[in-house]
């Protein structure tokens, strides 16, 4: 069956102070009007539950896994039933990671990830490296897996998930000025050599240092753009369809005709 995703690009007004509280808020705003547009899946951008360029306060606003920031958002995604995607620092044996985490509106968690590709001083100033890769979760029929940001813009990191079967790739991202190209450019060509759709969700607006680009993009296994948020706080929606995802990749053979004896 089909999978009709939810793409929150927001809260504006991001930072400098950290609060958590407004901006589960506004996820739970997001998922509200997901839900009435027929979403089973609300991804909202990278570190959505404190703010991604937020300092020290990384380590201060770590929570472990399964924590309070579970709990809040288990109640959003059970009051709207649609599954939440949200990331947060996350505290680990005294480390600190930046993680996404997938709830369910029974209050399970579908799937936990930790950024394998850290972004110069910005992220390693905050963040340790995760190192499990590809983290994968099934929704509703598809096989639906996850990146962070600067993840994605590395071929290896996305076609691990092609190789894995991964059918919808889920990847809240923290873009911002000048890398539009980014969103613009180098998402839809991902998604066309690896045969699978993305959902990359970018924050808008200012906070602290960085100008987010917004832009969020879905695109398709056929490379085509199938969604594309503007620069402010936007709420997108669009439909990931396994049978689109069969003639894609019956007309594209690259997977198929790789050289995996060479490289």
């Amino acid at each position: 069956m089909t999978v009709t995703v939810g793409m929150y690009q927001g809260p504006e007004g991001l930072g400098p102070a950290p609060d958590v509280a407004r901006n589960l808020a506004a996820i739970d705003d997001a998922a509200a009007r997901a839900a009435a547009a027929g979403a089973q899946v609300l991804v909202t951008p990278e570190m959505s539950v404190t703010g991604y360029d937020i300092g020290p306060a990384a380590a201060e606003l770590a929570r472990p896994r399964g924590g309070e920031y579970h709990d809040a958002l288990a109640a959003i995604a059970g009051r709207h039933g649609v599954a939440v995607v949200a990331g947060y620092p996350e505290l680990a044996d005294g480390r600190v990671f930046n993680a996404t985490t997938v709830v369910a509106p029974d209050g399970a968690e579908l799937a936990h990830y930790r950024k394998t590709h850290l972004f110069g001083d910005l992220d390693r100033a905050m963040f340790e490296p995760g190192d499990e890769l590809p983290v994968q979760f099934d929704l509703d029929g598809l096989r639906c897996g996850l990146l962070i940001c600067y993840d994605v813009e590395f071929p290896e990191a996305v076609r691990a998930h092609a190789e894995a079967g991964t059918d919808l790739l889920l990847v809240p991202t923290g873009l911002m000025e000048p890398f539009g190209r980014i969103a613009e450019q180098v998402v839809p060509v991902r998604a066309f050599e690896s045969q699978l759709y993305i959902a990359y969700t970018n924050h808008s607006g200012r906070e602290t240092s960085l100008e987010y680009c917004g832009l969020s993009t879905a695109a398709g296994p056929d490379g085509d753009v199938v969604a594309r948020a503007g620069r402010d706080e936007q709420l997108l929606t669009f439909t990931a369809d396994p049978e689109a995802l069969r003639e894609a990749r019956f007309a594209n053979t690259y997977l198929r005709d790789r050289r995996t004896d060479l490289y």
